[in-house]
This record gives structure tokens, sequence and C-alpha cells, in this order.
């Protein structure tokens, strides 16, 4: 009996940690920025969710970008409504912006800001892999 009991108790501490993952982890590819893509790890940093640069990938196909496992997201904190707010960082000029993101399922809509959030660039993300 003991060891059904616990047996129960381990199942529901699995499912719930199970449950508690943030929808934004995964791994997610980037759009085409100055001739690469990079496919993104994105996870949980402390309490918040960082996302560091796994591959990379030009016209030629796969290769060792300088830039693999570098942080990419930074610090982005869950906002409720599947929004976060934080940082990201540009490889192509090596600058940190305000972070945003919007998650829609598969899709996940970044944007990187200055000015307050006046003037953004944004890029739209897919999802490779949970």
């Amino acid at each position: 009996m003991k060891k059904l009991i616990a047996s129960l108790v381990a199942g529901l501490f699995v499912a719930g940690a199970a449950q508690a993952a943030d929808p934004v982890e995964g791994m997610w590819q980037t759009e085409v920025d100055d001739g690469s893509y990079a496919y993104i790890d994105v996870r949980p940093c402390a309490d918040k969710i960082c996302g560091w640069i796994k591959r990379t990938f030009n016209s030629n196909g796969e290769y060792a970008s300088e830039n693999l496992g570098k942080m990419l997201v930074i610090n982005m904190e869950p906002q409720g409504n599947n929004h976060y707010t934080g940082n990201v960082w540009r490889p192509s000029n090596d600058k940190i912006y305000i972070g945003k993101i919007d998650l829609d399922g598969n899709t996940l809509y970044l944007k990187g800001c200055v000015a307050g959030g006046l003037l953004c660039s944004k890029q739209t993300w897919k999802r490779v892999s949970q």
C-alpha cells in the first residue's frame, strides 16, 4: 500500500512539473538576418526566460558561427497572456535592445526596440520543437 501511495504522489509531482513548463520554451527558428538564421533554445534562466543560439545556418547550410552558445533572448519576464518583456541581442551589430515577445501557438513574434519602444525591428519565429 505504501508503494502505491508513493507511486501516486510521484506521478502527481511529475505531472505537475510537466504542466509548469512555460509555453514559450522550446527550439525556435529565427528569420534570416544578414544572410543567416539560427535555432534558438528558449528555456528558464532563474525566474525569467532566456534563449541561446544552438545552431546557425546560411545559404550553404549549417555552419559553426562564432555566436554559438551566446544568449540572444535575455531575461524575458512573463507579463500574462503569452506576452513577455526583457531584452534581445542582435549579433550583426552587437547591440542589446528592449525586447518584447508575443506567443501565438507555434509562432513567436519578437521585437527589438529603442527610444522607449517607439522604434522597433521585428521578426517572426517558428517553433522547431518543444
